[in-house]
């Protein structure tokens, strides 16, 4: 079972967590209701007003899961939040790579770092999870915010989530017993989730900006998502490579 540790105040969990991660048993979920200065992917700020949402950090040591394979732990994070959230709402999704998406709208922004060791392998993973629960109204730019609030119209309890999608995180990423058969297993709940994996052209942009119309045909064990554009020409993409074109939502 996973092993919690409550901070009054923290810049980010995911920092904590990392700073302490020698002298902690794996499972350990740092966590707190107050975080001034969260991280999302590639250095990107994360907005949680204090003592409405989740923020949280879990240790995954030794995952028992080959580097080229550490996709697959992010598989495992993002399909327990979205199997918690899903006992609450229908219409939840996990967008590419990682993010949980209700509709249009973001819920959880997920950032794994991994720390490989000296024999070569994941020494461990720190797997930081915000979710919007409880808050109301967002201020800062971020695309299309949405809180388990805004969707359900009451509160919830913030405590009895977190136990529920830890609980999910632990089984999902344990890889102890791992074999080409349930590895394949969770890949394909994770594609069975991924949003708008569903065989249709859909609105993607490059870095540059120039946009196309693809629809999504694979995402390999490495997180590289394959794309098929509508005269039949595919190719693949790393995170930050290409990004979906999303509408504005308005709450």
């Amino acid at each position: 079972m996973p092993k919690y540790i409550k901070l009054t105040e923290t810049r980010s969990t995911n920092t904590y967590l990392k700073r302490m991660a020698g002298l902690l048993p794996g499972g350990t979920v740092i966590y707190t209701y107050r975080q001034t200065a969260g991280r999302g992917q590639k250095g990107n700020s994360w907005e949680s007003e204090d003592g409405k949402n989740l923020s949280f950090s879990m240790l995954l040591k030794r995952p028992c899961i080959e580097v080229k394979q550490q996709f697959y732990i992010s598989e495992g994070v993002a399909l327990a939040v979205a199997q918690m959230l899903s006992q609450h709402t229908s219409g939840i999704k996990i967008k590419w790579p990682n993010d949980v998406y209700y509709h249009d709208s973001k819920m959880c922004g997920i950032l794994i770092e991994n720390s490989l060791g000296a024999h070569g392998g994941i020494d461990y993973s720190v797997a930081g999870v915000g979710i919007n629960i409880n808050q109301e109204h967002f201020k800062s730019d971020a695309p299309n915010p949405i809180s388990l609030r805004n969707v359900t119209g009451r509160d919830h309890d913030l405590e009895q989530l977190l136990h529920d999608v830890c609980e999910r995180i632990e089984r999902l990423c344990d890889f102890s017993q791992a074999t080409p058969a349930t590895l394949k297993a969770l890949h394909e709940s994770f594609l069975g989730m991924l949003y708008r994996n569903d065989g249709q052209l859909h609105d993607w942009e490059l870095p540059d900006g120039t946009q196309f119309q693809a629809k999504i045909t694979g995402v390999a064990p490495d997180g590289m998502l394959s794309l098929e554009r509508a005269d039949g020409t595919a190719a693949s993409y790393a995170f930050k490579q290409v990004k979906h074109v999303i509408n504005q939502v308005t709450l």
